[in-house]
């Protein structure tokens, strides 16, 4: 079957899918539920209550095959040109793989050289949380200041939120806007003699990240003088801008061009986790990720879950023209997970050409929302549950919790099970229509035993390969992100002109907002 036809067969499928209430699918497919459920790398995985039926099911699956995920997987792990706009491969998962492993980048041998810097993170870190790295005064380190923006910071903001100590013996804290305000909070209460601050940026010349790292500089200087400098760290895949900013040469930890932003965290920029968290929970992070990246490349398609992830959205997003996906973390220590795939989902597939260059035939990458549940019921729930629009969901669990009371936790569980269920169901108002709850609102339950760095790494991998899969079958690069340049480009002209100097062509609205900022 050709690519075409597949997509004709499920787009069909779907529109007789729109009259068809999920929850009459149980009763007419006896083993739905086997099928739709599975176990990868310590998540467990529903995904019955999907709008599709088996055989839409078996029609997705002949779609991710005649589009070639296969194939496109295997040339992924490969180390090939999977990103043709920037003639570069994405080989992340070496970055994750236990030493021995033989990734490769465009035929040359790259895992030597993750193993390398992995261990000179992993020893420095242990270093400093041992109070053997000092700071310039000689005093222990108790607190770093990581700065970085979008895959600098959303990926070691979450992973430091979902795993930190509840008494951390070296405080984390970020800083990503360039509102001066976010590191005046991030300093403020911070001694500069015991404070590193960790510069992470892939090419070293992000205005953002930039103006931060001078600031911070000047915080350091003017408590330390020139010795400040002592106090910086870097992590980029331009090291010598780093080190020509004043980082010391032993505190430069290098990645490369390879490493996406978004998939950047399993490098060094994971530098200020394990400094707080220490290179052992690190270690395990990474563990779990592999298992994923493991059972991604092993399973069948049929068993696979980035796949059938990827299947569901797609079903909603091209079958049904649902633009929206809510993703609804019921665990606070997971609140930032909908920030972060808004990057990983939005920023990869948020295209409207193919790779090739040709525009795209069908709609891409959905609107990601989200936060923490019970927090969302009380606010946006009222639309997903009885507004026009149907917004299909991804709920997150997480069985056991060790801090707080066990009666709190089950009453987080029992709300989100109880979502999940009302979604589908929906309610009979009777007489009283704005009582009436239409149901036949799609959802995926992705629980994990317990919130552990392994089963983090695992999570965090399956959304990573689910948009791998999305891109392939939508024939999309997911590796770049030419969107990001135009409005940081005219950025730097609207910058020149508040700053004094001579006014640029503009249309009348931009140029009416430039005369109202100027001094």
């Amino acid at each position: 079957m050709t690519p075409d036809a597949a997509w004709t067969a499920l787009e069909t499928a779907a529109a007789a899918a729109r009259d068809r209430r999920i929850d009459s699918l149980f009763p007419a497919e006896p083993d739905r539920l086997a099928r739709l459920s599975l176990s990868a790398a310590g998540l467990d995985i529903d995904l019955s209550k999907q709008p599709w039926s088996l055989g839409d099911l078996d029609l997705a699956l002949s779609l991710a095959r005649a589009a070639g995920v296969e194939p496109a997987r295997e040339a992924l792990f490969d180390g090939e040109m999977v990103n043709p706009s920037e003639g570069r491969p994405a080989v992340h998962m070496a970055l994750r793989a236990p030493d021995g492993a033989d990734f490769n980048a465009l035929g040359q041998p790259i895992s030597r050289a993750v193993e390398a810097t992995r261990n000179a993170v992993a020893a420095y870190a242990e270093a400093v949380r041992r109070g053997a790295r000092a700071g310039a005064t000689g005093q222990p380190i108790s607190a770093v200041v990581s700065i970085g923006i979008g895959g600098s910071d959303l990926g070691p903001r979450l992973i430091w939120e979902a795993l930190r100590p509840l008494k951390p013996a070296i405080e984390i804290r970020f800083v990503a806007n360039v509102d001066p305000n976010e590191l005046a909070q991030a300093l403020t209460g911070l001694d500069p003699a015991t404070t590193l601050i960790v510069v992470i940026s892939k090419t070293f010349t992000t205005q953002e990240t930039l103006a931060n790292a001078q600031a911070a500089r000047a915080w350091l200087r003017a408590a330390l003088g020139q010795a400040g400098d002592a106090h910086l760290l870097a992590v980029s895949a331009a090291p010598d801008r780093a080190r020509a900013f004043g980082v010391p040469e032993g505190q430069v930890f290098p990645f490369w061009d390879w490493v996406g932003g978004r998939y950047s965290v399993w490098s060094a920029v994971g530098l200020p986790c394990a400094l707080g968290l220490g290179p052992d929970a690190i270690a395990a992070l990474h563990a779990g990720a592999h298992a994923m990246d493991r059972h991604f490349r092993e399973a069948p398609l049929e068993a696979n879950a980035p796949v059938l992830l990827a299947l569901a959205h797609v079903f909603n997003r091209n079958g049904l023209r649902r633009p929206l996906r809510a993703v609804i973390p019921y665990a606070q220590r997971l609140r930032l997970l909908p920030s972060y795939l808004q990057q990983l989902e939005m920023e990869s597939n948020g295209k409207q050409v193919e790779a090739g260059g040709a525009p795209v035939e069908r709609a891409t990458a959905a609107s990601v929302f989200g936060d923490a549940g019970t927090n969302g019921q009380h606010a946006y729930f009222q639309l997903l549950h009885q507004g026009v629009d149907v917004v299909p969901l991804d709920i997150l669990a997480v069985r056991h919790n060790t801090e707080g009371d066990p009666a709190a936790q089950r009453k987080l569980l029992a709300n989100a099970v109880a979502q999940a269920e009302a979604l589908m169901v929906g309610r009979d108002g009777g007489p009283e229509p704005h009582r009436h709850f239409p149901g036949n609102r799609p959802s995926s339950f992705v629980l994990l035993d317990r919130l552990d760095p392994a089963r983090l790494g695992a999570l965090l991998a399956l959304y990573e390969h689910k948009t791998f899969v999305e891109s392939v079958l939508w024939r999309i690069n997911p590796f770049d992100q030419w969107g990001v340049e135009l409005g940081k480009t005219l950025a730097g002209r609207v910058l020149a002109e508040l700053e004094g100097g001579p006014p640029g062509a503009h249309d009348p609205s931009t140029a009416a907002l430039i005369g109202k900022l100027r001094p």
